[in-house]
């Protein structure tokens, strides 16, 4: 069973339970399976082996935030070329993901469902247990399966610091 922790995030004045350790930089970052657009299931790492990941976990497709931040590593992807994989992790339901992306034009990032198990979320320690949706935090993850950045956003509303992201994945590509 994944620890709970209480007061590490706030919603609308209240403390919410996250589930799951926070991960740290150096350590072994742990596989997940989580459905894609299609409900195929994915391999967040089996199936980006070899490529530096930037992993983005977000509360939900359909807040303003979450549309923002999404759009913003979507057209950062390009750049930043085939040997880093963008996945967004939220707990939307794949149907509600597709729809989304289709009408916000996002083609270039890998967005994930955590909705059927949850296991991204008690992995990451990033699974709010009162709402079952993503607390917001970004990792970059190297060819190797080390983490090498991570940032937990202080509330759901914070965007990550895209800059910082961008260059610890660059980071990585060189090592």
């Amino acid at each position: 069973m994944a620890i709970e922790r209480l007061g590490l995030i706030n919603v609308g004045g209240k403390d919410y339970t996250v589930v799951g350790p926070d991960i740290s930089v150096g350590q072994s970052a742990p596989d997940f399976s989580v459905q894609a657009l299609d409900w195929s299931t994915v391999n967040g790492l089996g199936d980006t082996a070899g490529k530096v990941r930037i992993i983005a976990a977000v509360p939900s497709l359909e807040t303003g935030v979450c549309d923002r931040e999404t759009r913003h590593f979507n057209l950062e992807a390009a750049s930043l070329g085939e040997d880093i994989a963008i996945l967004v992790l939220s707990t939307d339901l794949p149907y509600t993901q597709k729809r989304w992306c289709g009408a916000a034009g996002v083609d270039k990032v890998m967005v994930l469902s955590d909705h059927m198990t949850a296991e991204f979320g008690e992995k990451y320690g990033c699974l709010i247990k009162e709402r079952r949706v993503l607390r917001r935090a970004v990792f970059v993850v190297d060819r190797n399966d080390k983490i090498t950045y991570v940032d937990y956003m202080p509330a759901l509303g914070v965007e990550p610091n895209y800059d910082e992201v961008l260059a610890a994945a660059r980071a990585a590509m060189r090592e």
